[in-house]
């Protein structure tokens, strides 16, 4: 199995900036694409942004400009810098990949989520 850890969650005021890891750990034979998702209360989980392997990157049009998905491919992570904070960010932030581990075929993995929350 692999496992996703996530961090750097918290409060923020608006404006203000956040960074989020997620560590990949496990067996691992590569990562393709890593991503995150975020869940609002009462709201369906949706996509911020996702990179592939190579760096190619997607964000979402919401996020487009204050966000910014990186990854460290050496250290299996990935990276949500969030800037210029709203209040409608707040969420639980999941980031997930698709790992290929070794002996086994690809499938995606999901971390447990960590609490943003936007308020002044």
């Amino acid at each position: 199995q692999a496992q996703l850890a996530e961090s750097g969650g918290g409060l923020v005021q608006p404006g203000g900036s956040l960074r989020l890891s997620c560590a990949a750990s496990g067996r691992i034979f590569s990562i393709y694409t890593m991503g995150w998702y975020r869940q609002a209360a009462g709201a369906q989980r949706e996509l911020v942004a996702t990179i592939t392997r190579r760096g190619d990157t997607n964000h979402v049009d919401s996020v487009k400009g204050r966000f910014t998905i990186s990854r460290d491919n050496a250290k299996n992570t990935v990276y949500l810098q969030m800037n210029s904070l709203k209040a409608e960010d707040t969420a639980i932030y999941y980031c997930y990949a698709s790992i290929h581990l070794l002996g086994r075929n690809a499938q995606d993995y999901w971390g447990q989520g960590t609490q943003v929350t936007v308020s002044s």
